[in-house]
């Protein structure tokens, strides 16, 4: 990520800390990233992972589009492809986010470009009542909902609730395309500082 964007994810991240009222160690607690990263990120001083930043979002009750952008008022939003946020991860996945930041939706629409043999990890439960629908467009995908797994091959799809842990691997010998559709439940209340 460039400086400017990691300036803006950093106080985006702090606001939305701050507006939850919690402190840097109730987040760590909360999230399971550590204190120190989180301060490094609030800074801009360090880029995450895509896992760290969906870990954090989590426990802020957001999604990861959220943390990435502003928010769109309009009631029509283009979102052309160069203004569509991308993170790589350092094992070659791509998190590309097609969905506008809706005020007071915590919506996402994402599309992921999975290598062979590459697992994504594993992500944190979100809030009661979130949802989660995953298609596979090409290859194969495990998903691993709560210790179970579930094989997936192109045209499947799949729902779950989104308040357990979730994960993703390309076991596969061919890249894997596939898109999730996830709604995080709200209104959040804050959780209690430490």
């Amino acid at each position: 990520m460039e400086n400017e964007l990691l300036d803006a994810l950093g106080s985006r991240l702090r606001a939305r800390r701050r507006e939850r009222g919690l402190s840097l160690d109730a987040l760590a607690e909360a999230s399971g990233v550590s204190r120190s990263m989180i301060s490094e990120i609030e800074r801009g001083a360090k880029a995450p992972t895509v896992l760290v930043l969906a870990r954090v979002a989590t426990a802020l009750g957001a999604t990861v589009s959220r943390l990435l952008g502003e928010d769109q008022g309009e009631r029509v939003v283009h979102v052309a492809r160069a203004d569509q946020p991308v993170i790589v991860a350092a094992s070659g996945w791509e998190r590309r986010v097609l969905s506008p930041n809706l005020a007071g939706v915590e919506f996402e629409f994402i599309r992921t470009l999975v290598p062979p043999g590459v697992e994504v990890g594993e992500f944190t439960a979100h809030a009661t009542g979130s949802r989660e629908y995953i298609a596979v467009e090409s290859g194969e995908l495990t998903v691993t909902v709560g210790g179970t797994p579930h094989r997936l091959r192109a045209g499947d799809s799949l729902y779950y609730a989104g308040d357990r842990t979730h994960a993703f691997a390309n076991d596969g010998p061919v890249e894997c395309v596939y898109y999730t559709v996830m709604h995080v439940a709200g209104p959040h209340a804050p959780l209690e500082p430490t």
